[in-house]
C-alpha cells in the first residue's frame, strides 16, 4: 500500500481551531512536534520506506508534510475569512463562499511543494501563510542570500538549489533576491559615523570587474574604524581602479561628512596620494605605514633562499625603541646589505617618514596599529567569497556581493562584525596621554 501522506496529515491535525493555531506564540514549534506520536511516526517511516520514496526531497515524507500543513493552515485561514467551517449550514446564505482552488507551486526550505490554495467568490481573501503571489516561504530567500554572500555564483546556487532541494529557481530570481539589499547598501554606505576614531586602517583588496566592453583590475578599498571601546567597523567599500589625491581627498571627505571629524591614527599601505588627503581632512591625524606590508614589499626583491636572513635583519629596524635606535640598526642594515639588496633599501628609505611615527609610542599602541592585519582577517573572508568570481560585471556588482560577506561574517569577528582588539584598555590609555583632549570620554 502507497502512503498518501497528505490524507494522513489533514486527518491527524483535524482538531479544534485553537489547537491549529499553532504559529500564534513561541511554543508552536513543540506542539506542532507534539501532534504525531512517537507510533504513527514510525507508522509514516515504515510506510514511506515500504513505498520507496525518500524522507527529504520534493516528493519525500517531509516535502508533503509541509505541503499537508501548509494547506491546512490555508483551509484554517478561508474559515476565519469567511466565519464559518466547510460544510457548516451557517454558511448557508452568506455573501460570501468557497469557490475552489487554486494550485501554485511554493519554494520552501524543505524543497518545491505543489498547493491548492482556496479561493472566495467576492475575491476578498487574503492568505497570511502564503500570501498571493508568493513563490517562496520562510526562510527561503535568506537561503539564497547566504549562499550567494559566501561566494557562490548564481549558476551555482541554481544547481545547488536543484540537486538539494529539487528547487528549480531562474538566473533573474536569484538576481531579484539579492537586489533587496540595494537599498540596505545605500542606507549602510551614507550612516552617520563616530566622531572620533583612535584608529582608522585603510586597505584593499584586488577584483576584476568588466568596464566599458573591457575586463579591468579595481582595487575594493574598505576603511575599518576602531571605536574608543576597540571595537571595529567597516565604514564603507569603494571600488575604484586609480587611486590618486583626488579619490582619497573625495572618499575622506565623505566620511568626515558622515560625522568623523577626526582620527589620532591612520594606518595603510603607502597608498599614492593618501598622506596628502589625509592632512587635508584630518590636520592632526598621523599617519602610520603598515609595518607588515612595508616588510612584504621589501622581501619582493629578495630571493626565496635570502628571505629568512633578511627577514632576521630588518627586525632590529622596527623593533627599535626609538627612532634613533632604528636609524642606527637601518644604517648598519644597509652597510650589510646594500650591494646586493638595493631593492629592500630603496624601499624602506621611501617609507620611512610614514614609518618612523610608530617608534614614538610605546608597546601597547604599538601593538594595535602595528599592521592592517588588523583587519586581514575580514579581507580573507572577502577574498574567500570573490575568488569565485571571474570577474563582475560593474561596481555596484561589487559592492553587493561585498557588502553581503560583510554581513554574512561570524558576529565573533571585529565590530558590528563581532569583537574587540585585544589589549585594548591598555592602548586607550596610551592614547589618552599621547593623544590629550582629542578623546570623547
Amino acid at each position: 500500500m502507497t502512503l498518501d501522506t497528505h490524507t494522513v496529515m489533514v486527518e491527524s491535525l483535524d482538531e479544534p481551531p485553537e489547537e491549529l493555531e499553532v504559529v500564534a506564540d513561541a511554543a508552536a514549534p513543540q506542539r506542532l512536534a507534539e501532534v504525531l506520536s512517537a507510533t504513527q511516526i514510525d507508522a509514516l517511516l515504515a510506510e514511506t520506506e515500504q513505498a520507496g520514496r525518500p524522507i527529504d526531497g520534493p516528493d519525500g515524507l517531509i516535502g508533503r508534510m509541509v505541503k499537508a500543513v501548509l494547506e491546512r493552515a490555508l483551509e484554517t485561514e478561508m474559515a476565519d475569512h469567511l466565519g464559518y467551517e466547510r460544510g457548516d449550514p451557517a454558511g448557508i446564505g452568506s455573501p460570501n463562499s468557497r469557490n475552489g482552488m487554486t494550485s501554485k507551486t511554493v519554494i520552501t526550505t524543505a524543497g518545491q511543494t505543489r498547493i491548492d490554495v482556496p479561493r472566495d467568490r467576492a475575491g476578498t481573501f487574503e492568505p497570511r501563510i502564503v500570501p498571493k503571489h508568493a513563490r517562496r516561504l520562510g526562510s527561503t530567500s535568506d537561503m539564497i542570500l547566504s549562499l550567494y554572500a559566501r561566494g557562490m555564483t548564481t549558476r551555482d546556487i541554481k544547481a545547488h538549489l536543484g540537486e538539494v532541494y529539487g528547487v528549480e529557481v531562474s538566473h533573474e530570481t536569484v538576481a531579484k533576491i539579492t537586489e533587496v539589499v540595494v537599498e540596505e547598501i545605500r542606507s549602510w554606505q551614507s550612516r552617520p559615523v563616530d566622531e572620533v576614531y583612535p584608529i582608522v586602517f585603510i586597505d584593499a583588496i584586488r577584483i576584476k570587474v568588466r568596464d566599458g566592453g573591457t575586463v579591468t583590475n579595481k582595487a575594493a578599498h574598505l576603511v575599518v574604524g576602531v571605536d574608543i571601546d576597540g571595537f571595529k567597523h567597516v565604514l564603507g567599500i569603494w571600488v575604484q581602479a586609480s587611486e590618486g589625491a583626488k579619490f582619497w581627498l573625495g572618499l575622506l571627505t565623505e566620511l568626515r561628512n558622515r560625522g568623523l571629524r577626526d582620527a589620532l591614527i591612520v594606518c595603510c599601505d603607502g597608498l599614492s596620494g593618501l598622506p596628502d588627503a589625509i592632512s587635508a581632512v584630518w590636520p592632526e591625524a598621523m599617519v602610520q605605514t603598515c609595518v607588515v606590508h612595508l616588510l612584504r614589499a621589501s622581501l619582493r626583491f629578495v630571493s626565496y633562499e635570502d628571505r629568512k636572513k633578511l627577514a632576521a635583519a630588518l627586525k632590529p629596524i622596527y623593533n627599535a625603541p626609538t627612532v634613533t635606535g632604528a636609524e642606527a640598526a637601518f644604517a648598519e642594515f644597509k652597510a650589510i646589505w646594500g650591494l646586493k639588496h638595493r631593492g629592500v633599501i630603496a624601499t624602506w628609505e621611501r617609507a620611512w617618514e610614514e614609518f618612523i611615527p610608530f617608534l614614538a609610542f610605546p608597546v601597547e599602541i604599538r601593538k594595535v596599529i602595528y599592521t592592517t592585519n588588523q583587519i586581514e582577517s575580514i579581507n580573507f573572508q572577502l577574498r574567500k567569497v570573490t575568488k569565485n568570481r571571474g570577474h563582475f560585471p560593474n561596481d555596484d556588482a561589487a559592492i553587493k556581493l561585498l557588502y553581503l560577506a560583510l554581513r554574512n561574517m561570524n558576529p565573533e569577528r571585529g565590530g558590528d562584525l563581532g569583537t574587540g582588539t585585544s589589549g585594548w584598555k591598555k592602548a586607550l590609555n596610551a592614547f589618552a596621554l599621547h593623544f590629550p583632549g582629542r578623546l570623547p570620554i
